[in-house]
C-alpha cells in the first residue's frame, strides 16, 4: 500500500454524508525510537480552513514552537490519569473515586483545554463544590490530581489548583439524623426488644452484634463462624466486605488494614449461638451446608455476601414499623462509643475495641455523647466541689 504523502490535503466522507478535509504532516524524528514523527489533523470543514491549519503548523515546526499535543483537554488527561491511579488504590476506593469525578468534577471541567485552566476557573469551581458538597474540599484534591499528572506528563508547567483560596465551608442545616446519629441506653432496649420480634431472627442478631461489639458494617458482613471463639467469647476481627466495579463485592483488609481481637456478653454470645443453628436448619432446606469451613455468619440466599444497602432495609423496616427515631446502620457503632464512655470506658480502650489507628478518630466520635452522659458530668463536678 503506498505510503500517504505528508503536507497534503485531502477530503473524506462521514457517515452522515458530510465532507470533511484532513492533512497529515512529519514534525520529526523519535530520539527514542529513531522513527518518524508524524501528526494527523482533520475534521476541517474547508478545504481553506484546512490549508490556513497546515499554514500554521509549518510554520511552528520551523521556528522550533511546536510541541506534540497527546492530551488536550481535562477530559483527555484524566483519562490517561485514572488509569494509572486504579493501580494504586483499593478498588473499593477507586469506585467511590470514579463517582466523584463522574458526577461533580468532569462535568465541570472535562471540556476544558487542560492548557487554559487558570486559577480563576479553578476557583470558580472549587467554590460552586464548597457551597454544594459535604466534602468539597476532598473533590478539589481529587481534581488538582489530574493536573499533576498533567505536569508530570509535561502538558502545563504549574498547577492551578495550588493557588486556589479555600473557602470555609458553610454549615448547612442539619438533620436530627445526622447530628444525632446513636442511640441511647434506653432507645436502644427498644430497638432490639422490637428487632427480636421481626420473623428474621438474622436481622436481630446482626443488629445486636452491631450494637454490643461496635463494629462497622463491612466488617460484620466479612466475619465467618471460625472468626467467633464461643468458648472464650471473643470475635477476631481481620477483614471487611469491599464493594467493586459493578457492585461486585469481595473480601478487603479493615479501614485500617489492622487486626484486633474483642471480647464480647455472654447474652450476645447466646444469640450468635441461636443464629448459627437457625442458620443451619433454613439454609439446608434451600440446598447448603453452613457447616462448612469459611461458612459466612451473615448471608443472602443464595449463601454468598449480602449487600451492605440490604441493612438499610433491614433497619428502615423495623423503625417505621415500630415508629422508633431514626438512625443510619453506621449509628450503631457510635451508640457503642458513647454507651462505653457513658459508662466509664477509657479512651484507649475504646479506641482499641472500634479499630481507630487515631485517637482523635475516637474523640470524634465521642462528640455524639448522649444528654446522659453530658449531665453525669456536671453531676461529677458539681459533687466533686462539694
Amino acid at each position: 500500500m503506498a505510503k500517504k504523502k505528508t503536507g497534503s490535503i485531502e477530503s473524506y466522507i462521514l457517515k452522515n454524508g458530510e465532507k470533511r478535509y484532513r492533512f497529515q504532516i512529519y514534525i520529526g524524528m523519535d530520539p527514542l525510537t529513531g522513527k518518524e514523527i508524524r501528526t494527523t489533523r482533520s475534521k476541517f470543514k474547508t478545504k481553506k480552513e484546512a490549508e490556513l491549519a497546515l499554514a500554521r503548523l509549518k510554520l511552528e515546526i520551523a521556528n522550533g514552537q511546536y510541541k506534540k499535543i497527546q492530551a488536550e483537554t481535562y477530559q483527555d488527561v484524566y483519562d490517561l490519569w485514572v488509569k494509572v491511579y486504579e493501580n494504586t488504590v483499593e478498588e473499593s476506593t477507586f469506585v467511590k473515586t470514579l463517582g466523584i469525578f463522574r458526577n461533580h468534577i468532569l462535568p465541570a471541567m472535562g471540556a476544558y483545554k487542560i492548557d487554559k485552566i487558570n486559577v480563576a476557573i479553578c476557583q470558580r469551581h472549587v467554590d460552586e463544590w464548597m457551597e454544594k458538597l459535604v466534602n468539597g474540599d476532598k473533590t478539589k484534591s481529587y481534581a488538582s490530581l489530574v493536573m499533576r499528572f498533567a505536569i508530570k506528563r509535561d502538558y502545563i508547567q504549574s498547577n492551578p489548583f495550588d493557588l486556589v483560596d479555600l473557602p470555609r465551608q458553610r454549615k448547612k442545616s442539619s438533620t436530627k439524623q445526622e447530628t444525632e446519629n446513636f442511640y441511647t441506653k434506653a432507645q436502644l432496649r427498644l430497638f432490639l426488644q422490637c428487632a427480636e420480634k421481626q420473623p428474621n431472627y438474622k436481622v436481630y442478631a446482626f443488629f445486636r452484634l452491631l450494637a454490643y461489639s461496635g463494629m462497622r458494617k463491612g466488617e460484620a458482613l466479612a466475619l465467618n463462624w471460625e472468626d467467633i471463639n464461643f468458648k472464650d467469647n471473643e470475635i477476631s476481627i481481620n477483614k471487611a466486605i469491599g464493594q467493586g466495579v459493578s457492585q461486585r463485592l469481595y473480601i478487603k483488609p479493615t479501614k485500617t488494614a489492622t487486626k484486633r481481637a474483642i471480647k464480647m456478653d455472654e447474652a450476645t454470645m447466646i444469640i450468635l449461638k441461636e443464629w448459627k443453628k437457625k442458620q443451619q436448619q433454613a439454609y439446608l432446606m434451600l440446598g447448603y451446608n453452613t457447616l462448612q469451613k469459611n461458612q459466612l455468619v451473615f448471608s443472602n440466599t443464595k449463601n454468598s455476601f449480602i449487600q451492605p444497602t440490604k441493612t438499610n432495609d433491614w433497619l428502615k423496616s423495623i423503625i417505621i414499623k415500630n415508629n422508633l427515631p431514626a438512625i443510619s446502620t453506621h449509628g450503631f457503632r457510635h451508640t457503642h462509643c458513647s454507651l462505653l464512655f457513658e459508662a466509664g470506658a477509657t479512651i484507649k480502650s475504646v479506641q482499641d475495641r472500634l479499630g481507630h489507628t487515631d485517637v482523635k478518630t475516637t474523640m470524634d466520635v465521642y462528640t455524639h455523647v448522649t444528654s446522659t452522659a453530658k449531665e453525669d458530668a456536671i453531676i461529677k463536678f458539681t459533687n466533686h466541689l462539694k
